[in-house]
């Protein structure tokens, strides 16, 4: 047995001494043996990153490629409005932001949740009787993105589960999966300009159903639900307790012969977290601004949900605040008109891209209603040559330079997406080449069968 001597919380010249005995098997280099352990490095990623997949990265960067180097690149894939120009934000907006940095009030740290001022700004601009929403029920976040991940992360834990619409935007996946939590997909049906089919939504339902994403309008689909298809998820919602996460950052998004209504003015009992921004509306997606509203009329989400909100946000102390500074100026002051042209470009290029892609054998687009987005169903069965929907876009892109989004990315194979952002005469040329690339590769019923014979 050996004897060591510790010292604990010693003072002054009499430090308390603890009488520590080792039994050592009469070998004292066993003790040894621990001190000269020599370390090894052993960093490895954690659990959360190794399960953090975006659907859309690994499919894209599956695509090797090349485009076609006799045509121009034409991409209409990527949901940035930005891109090619032609859809600047008002000179208002960038007004607003300029004079916020010039007064220099806005440099310093902001609340995790949002300037008070900032927050009553966007309460009121929503406000409504149906929905009504003060400063309290406003969590400023940065992004829309940031705001579906507060919303999901204070809603579910690991190993709980939340309902996502297929096809549906990839990141409600790849952020629940990170957590821990399960994704079941519900379907919308094309036929019904992609309404949620209702009977499969419930069936989903279970003991650990967290909350039901809704997204409208919708990204990839471009539709816009009726008011009583909404007040129909809303009576499933109400029927089986489970509160809603509404993506609505494409809210007022809609074309001239459809109304928008945001979920929570027809909600009398369901809790709803509203999650927007100014990204899509306001065309200014790297400005990083967006917002929880928080619909709770029967206080069922009560303290604790706010308090988890205030919590999480904390993690990175909220959005920028530059743009905090501008937000009542850009909700108040931004013109109608800036609005209302916007949306007649993206009808105007909806409607051009919808009447020629439905004049070419073998795809069958549907109609959007709003957003910035419509999905085309390639008819496999005529083009037997490609296995899925991810060949036929490659080879579209090698053939053609046109890239359009396989609709695989949102769980939906078959189709594929086309962003109506770009420039009209880039839209025709698009679409003209889509249609070359049909009439090369397209097989009647005789001609696909021939070919399914000879493989």
């Amino acid at each position: 047995m050996d004897s060591y001597l510790i010292q604990v919380n010693g003072h002054g010249d009499h430090a308390p001494m603890l009488d520590v005995h080792l039994k050592t098997n009469g070998n004292s280099k066993s003790l040894g043996k621990v001190k000269d352990r020599k370390p090894r490095w052993a960093v490895r990623a954690s659990e959360m990153s190794k399960k953090t997949f975006n659907p859309v990265r690994a499919i894209v960067d599956s695509m090797k490629v090349e485009p076609n180097p006799k045509k121009a690149m034409i991409s209409l894939s990527l949901g940035d409005p930005t891109v090619f120009g032609n859809l600047p934000t008002n000179d208002e907006v960038t007004r607003a932001v300029k004079e916020v940095l010039d007064s220099g009030r806005y440099n310093g740290y902001a609340p995790s949740v949002g300037y008070q001022s900032c927050r009553e700004a966007v309460a009121t601009y929503y406000n409504c009787p149906e929905a009504p929403l003060e400063a309290q029920d406003v969590i400023l976040t940065s992004g829309c993105s940031q705001a579906i991940e507060l919303a999901l992360a204070v809603l579910a834990n690991p190993g709980q589960n939340i309902l996502v619409p297929r096809p549906g935007f990839s990141l409600y996946k790849t952020l629940a999966l990170s957590m821990g939590i399960e994704v079941k997909l519900y379907n919308l049906l094309p036929e019904k300009a992609w309404e949620i089919d209702l009977k499969h939504l419930e069936s989903l339902v279970d003991e650990k159903t967290a909350c039901l994403i809704v997204n409208n309008p919708s990204n990839p689909c471009g539709s816009v639900f009726s008011k009583s298809h909404l007040q129909k998820i809303l009576a499933v919602a109400s029927r089986q307790c489970v509160p809603i996460l509404a993506d609505e950052i494409y809210g007022d998004m809609v074309f001239a012969d459809c109304k928008y209504e945001p979920i929570a003015t027809l909600s009398t009992n369901v809790p709803i977290l509203s999650c927007g921004g100014l990204a899509k509306r306001w065309l200014v997606p790297g400005w990083r601004m967006g917002w929880i509203l928080i619909h709770d009329r029967r206080d069922i989400f009560g303290n604790e949900i706010r308090d988890g909100l205030l919590r999480l946000s904390q993690r990175i102390l909220g959005p920028c605040t530059i743009v905090q500074g501008a937000l009542e100026r850009i909700l108040h002051r931004t013109p109608p008109e800036f609005y209302h042209n916007t949306l007649s470009i993206l009808k105007s290029n909806a409607d051009l891209c919808y009447a020629a892609l439905s004049a070419i054998p073998g795809l069958q687009p549907v109609r959007p209603a709003g957003a910035m987005y419509l999905m085309v169903e390639i008819e496999m069965e005529h083009f037997p040559e490609f296995e899925n929907d991810v060949e036929f876009t490659e080879r579209l892109i090698s053939e053609q330079s046109v890239f359009c989004l396989p609709a695989t990315c949102f769980e939906y194979p078959n189709f594929f997406r086309v962003v109506i952002t770009v420039p009209e005469e880039m839209i025709l040329e698009a679409c003209s080449r889509i249609q070359e690339f049909c009439e090369m590769h397209y097989q009647g019923a005789e001609g696909a069968q021939d070919l399914e014979c000879d493989k």
